[in-house]
């Protein structure tokens, strides 16, 4: 991990909604923190406390009421090639194969042929979907699925890859497996990491650090905390166990 300036920089983030034409909502308050290059960031907190607003400002896809997002310096004001974008549904083609799924954003930037076949074939190799190139989604399990879109993501070379609760709809043993199998794609080709979850075993499994977030609206910063345990870690380690007591008790996480 590399101590130069933040890859991500969140400026005092606002957000609020207007609903019905005139309710005000605000979900997102003064939000301020920073992403080092390639650290992988766990964002922790309940439903509704803003998490996934602020991962989609991150992408371009939402506008600060007040404040801004910034990229490497640049402000962030609509989604581009650097940033990449993993959801909880798998937001796949249905009608479109596995390796189909995988190049159509290759085939958008106007890559010739042999170099879109060449890319796809080595992340759908990094994700272990090696013999499911001609699998349609309705083939597939959830958690190929999500590697599917993981492999899509990675595929299109981006700086910063955010997921927005990828592995929510899982059950509890594939979950974990998709959660290995993050750490594992991550250690072998590292990008800057923001994920969103509302796990706090799985945000220590898988975070160099975790930010968590209160449980209401507006959404704030609640504390940050680094994860200094050796990988691939031991979700019985003593040192494991005693920094989720901690988290859980000074955030009073219900378990």
């Amino acid at each position: 991990m590399k101590d130069t300036q933040p890859k991500i920089v969140c400026d005092n983030i606002s957000k609020t909604f207007i609903q019905k034409g005139t309710q005000v909502v605000p979900v997102l308050e003064n939000i301020s923190l920073e992403v080092r290059d390639q650290e992988f960031l766990v964002i922790l907190g309940p439903g509704q406390c803003g998490k996934t607003t602020l991962l989609r400002i991150l992408a371009g896809l939402e506008t600060p009421s007040s404040g801004a997002a910034y990229l490497d310096g640049k402000q962030i004001v609509a989604p581009g090639p650097q940033i990449g974008l993993v959801f909880q549904s798998y937001k796949l083609f249905p009608w479109k194969t596995v390796r189909q799924n995988v190049e159509i954003g290759l085939e958008v930037r106007g890559l010739e042929p042999a170099k879109i076949r060449e890319i796809s074939n080595h992340y759908l190799g990094m994700v272990g979907l090696q013999g499911f190139e001609d699998y349609y989604p309705h083939q597939l399990s959830g958690g190929m699925k999500q590697r599917v879109g993981i492999a899509r993501a990675y595929a299109l070379n981006p700086e910063v890859l955010l997921l927005d609760e990828p592995f929510g709809q899982l059950d509890a043993q594939t979950r974990f497996f998709m959660e290995q199998e993050t750490e594992r794609i991550w250690h072998m080709d590292k990008r800057t990491m923001i994920f969103v979850t509302n796990n706090i075993d799985e945000a220590l499994f898988l975070a160099d650090r975790i930010v968590t977030m209160e449980d209401k609206l507006p959404g704030h910063v609640h504390t940050s905390y680094d994860v200094p345990l050796p990988r691939p870690r031991d979700t019985m380690d003593p040192a494991f166990l005693e920094l989720r007591a901690r988290i859980t008790e000074e955030q009073k996480l219900t378990l």
